[in-house]
């Protein structure tokens, strides 16, 4: 939310510096994210003064083009050549001098420089009022009024506003602070802390009067429970037209864009006191009848942009005799807007239903100003004041009368809340003792009303406006944020209890994996659990029935709950190829999921992707393509690392996969890896292969939970290598030998590993080679040569016998 501080000082006249106003703010709980500064002519026409043409020649070698002498106010005059066709001799202009900043309309700056058009000297320009920033029109430079003195600094002559707005992150439920007067309110309860008395300046209304009852409107609240609050008034004669400069200004400050006067006034009145309002051309309201009410489903509606919807039977809507003509407290319609030709206008000003207008506002996909205010709650008691307000404002900038008694129908009558605030739970959750005239002077400061004092407590009424005070520990919040979170005094002791917790904490155990695969070159990414319901169609496995569907998405390409953390990876590995960056390496942890049955479920997941080179090339060293080994070597790198060991492997069946395998503790499968197919890539736009892991991290949680860590002291003993090249039939795996070679020896073999494998012309046929090295060791003693043949006999005859394995 921005908000300007000029604006913020129409309502409490203070001197402070902005940087410093900022400062209390975020103490007030109204966190300043950041200050900017603002004018209304970007660059506020510094280096632009008055210049008075003392001549106009045509330039020698040009006939579009102009010489001219110009009084700027210095000792001499300066030579400028200029294009534009109506520059003549006599006239007084503005003229930017050598070293101005000017912008274009998108915001680029440039700069003035001395120079030669087509070799005649010029020092200066003679500007058109949309180079300057003063209008839209370039038709030929802006003449200045005679009476001006040649030198002047324009910025002195034309109204150049400067302004500093303040970015405030608004939390949710300050409601109350989403306007200036909001805003003021909280500086003046602070600044009052500080012993600072200011008083609140409120826009007056008292010179609002009817002029005569000339068009009345009549109106039917069909649903009060909707709209509780709904008030009008018409004003007819008026002139559409644009608005003066003083009102663009602080619409152009908090980002705004000005439409026209009638428009710009109702969203003035908007930022100014957080109420919303619209304007219904009056002519275009059949039987001159408002009727606010629900239609039936299907009903179509155009809105104000031209977009056709189809509404719902709950959506609130302002309806003359015949249609609809705008969605209640959201979106305004097509047939019924302000226009250049609108004479006599409706001005409604309501109170609407925050749950109504926010599922309206969530089922149409529209989110505007108005909608943002209604779904957090105004206030209904300033519901006519801000009517009045707007119709005083409307008439002194577009004319016209009021043509009708105001239209107020407000049925049932909002209290305002009570609240009986003890002392002692002040004292126990603020941990500090405030006396108690600063508890009744921030009260006081914050419109809360002291109906009874007790020895023990106070008696409150909570205006309505603070829809976020409604119980004793909100006021007491409402005393500490005010009193000042820093005025809160530490205590020199310190306690707090200890917990016991198991080192297999599903936390503890990520962040130690986290580490260890960062310390390995991998990337963390977080990606959404949102996502879009066409990557389900992409793998058979992910049946529509089982997605848990969003039931108010903000669209649909997140209106499902993901059913595996592949998609979103990849939409990540896209964001960063696009980019031009190929090798990555990422990791996420994550869940994903289903509906079974009518049950929701979660799964959590670690998963792995690998693309591209595993490392980039040098002199010593070319770039190696990442592989599926590496993929591998990384999987069973994290499965030692959480001690889990003793796993087979197996075809993966799973469809994410052109190729994969899965490893399995027993009967339960533990993580999948494999290729990404391509058709899942070409979606995404990917032509590289893509390795990816998916971790079942909920059956690892249960694997380790019980594992008892050990440790055993560094072997003094040596270790022995002996190597076999072994001749197998290709369908034996190594893992066939690793497992053959542990069944054979259990206590002295440490290790066993592939180092070489060989297929070929030279060997049999259906015949492989593989070299494998055997680690022996001994914890008791060094292992003689009589005892390694011992073992390595025995690994040749299992082989043999069976793998069928011949030694070459």
């Amino acid at each position: 939310m921005k908000i300007s501080y000029n604006w913020l000082k129409q309502f409490l006249q203070i001197s402070w510096e902005a940087e410093q106003t900022a400062e209390l703010l975020t103490d007030l709980g109204l966190e300043v994210e950041g200050i900017e500064a603002f004018e209304s002519t970007k660059g506020g026409l510094k280096g632009i003064v008055v210049g008075h043409v003392l001549s106009c020649e045509k330039h020698p070698n040009a006939d579009k083009l102009k010489i001219t002498s110009v009084d700027i106010g210095a000792e001499n005059p300066i030579q400028i050549v200029c294009g534009a066709a109506n520059i003549a001799q006599g006239q007084k202009v503005p003229v930017a001098t050598i070293g101005t900043k000017l912008y274009t309309k998108e915001g680029e700056e440039w700069t003035i420089k001395k120079g030669k058009i087509r070799g005649e000297e010029s020092h200066g320009m003679i500007c058109a009022e949309d180079e300057i920033g003063l209008g839209e029109s370039h038709d030929g430079i802006m003449v200045l009024s005679d009476e001006l003195i040649a030198g002047t600094p324009c910025s002195t002559i034309f109204e150049v506003e400067n302004d500093t707005v303040f970015e405030i992150g608004l939390t949710p439920n300050r409601a109350d602070a989403m306007s200036h007067l909001g805003v003021a309110r909280d500086l003046k309860a602070g600044l009052k802390q500080k012993d600072i008395q200011l008083e609140l300046i409120t826009p007056s209304i008292s010179n609002f009067h009817i002029t005569n009852r000339s068009l009345k409107i009549d109106v039917d609240v069909l649903n009060n429970k909707l709209a509780p609050r709904y008030a009008g008034i018409t004003i007819n004669n008026l002139t559409v037209q644009e608005s003066p400069n003083w009102l663009k200004n602080r619409l152009k400050a908090i980002g705004l864009n000005p439409i026209n006067n009638i428009v710009d006034v109702t969203n003035y009145v908007l930022h100014e006191l957080g109420q919303p309002l619209h304007a219904f051309d009056a002519n275009k309201i059949k039987d001159n009848k408002i009727k606010v009410t629900t239609l039936a489903t299907g009903t179509k509606f155009k809105t104000l942009d031209g977009v056709e919807i189809e509404l719902h039977e709950d959506d609130l809507m302002i309806c003359d005799a015949e249609k609809p003509l705008c969605i209640a407290g959201v979106y305004g319609g097509l047939n019924s807007g302000v226009t250049k030709d609108t004479t006599s206008i409706f001005l409604e000003s309501a109170y609407f239903d925050p749950i109504s207008v926010r599922k309206t506002s969530k089922r149409h996909g529209f989110n505007t100003d108005a909608s943002f205010r209604f779904e957090r709650g105004i206030d209904i008691n300033s519901v006519e004041y801000c009517l009045k307000r707007a119709a005083i404002l409307i008439q002194q900038i577009a004319g016209g009368d009021i043509t009708s008694d105001i239209i107020d129908l407000y049925p049932n009558k909002e209290k305002d809340y009570q609240v009986f605030l003890t002392y002692k739970k002040i004292n126990r959750l603020i941990g500090q003792e405030i006396p108690q005239d600063i508890i009744k002077s921030i009260l006081a400061s914050l419109d809360i009303k002291l109906n009874n004092v007790t020895e023990t407590g106070l008696g409150l009424t909570i205006p309505f406006y603070r829809v976020d005070v409604r119980r004793e520990v909100d006021v007491i919040e409402e005393i500490l944020r005010v009193y000042g979170y820093n005025n809160i005094n530490f205590k020199e002791k310190l306690n707090a209890s200890v917990a016991t917790t198991s080192p297999f904490e599903d936390y503890k155990i990520q962040s130690i994996i986290g580490d260890f695969l960062a310390a390995k070159g991998f990337n963390e990414i977080m990606t959404n659990s949102l996502t879009s319901p066409i990557y389900n169609e992409q793998l058979e496995k992910l049946k529509e029935e089982h997605t848990v569907k969003i039931i108010n998405p903000l669209s649909n390409d997140l209106s499902v709950l993901r059913r595996t953390l592949l998609f979103s990876g990849l939409e990540a590995i896209s964001y960063n190829s696009n980019r031009k960056r190929q090798n990555l390496k990422f990791f996420e942890f994550g869940k994903s999921y289903h509906n079974y049955s009518g049950q929701q479920e979660e799964n959590k997941h670690l998963v792995l992707f690998l693309t591209g080179n595993k490392n980039e090339g040098s002199w010593i060293a070319p770039a190696a393509k990442t592989s599926f080994f590496t993929l591998k070597s990384n999987v069973e790198s994290i499965l030692d690392r959480l001690g889990i060991k003793n796993l087979s492997t197996v075809i993966s069946k799973s469809d994410d996969f052109s190729e994969a395998i899965a490893m399995k503790s027993g009967k339960t499968e533990i993580v999948n890896l494999g290729t990404v197919k391509k058709s899942i890539l070409k979606s995404f736009d990917l032509k590289n292969e893509i390795l990816y892991a998916d971790f079942k991290w909920d059956e690892i949680l249960t694997l380790i939970k019980d594992q008892k860590i050990g440790y055993k002291e560094i072997s003094k003993f040596p270790e022995v290598k002996r190597d076999f090249a072994l001749l197998i039939n290709n369908e034996v795996s190594f893992e066939d030998i690793h497992n053959i070679a542990f069944e054979t020896e259990k206590t002295i073999l440490k290790e066993v590993s592939l180092f070489d494998v060989y297929t070929g012309s030279k060997l049999p046929k259906g015949k492989k080679s593989y070299a494998v090295s055997f680690t022996l060791k001994s914890e008791k003693a060094t292992l003689t040569d009589k005892q390694i043949e011992k073992i390595m006999s025995k690994f040749k005859q299992n082989f043999e016998t069976k793998l069928g394995a011949e030694l070459r």
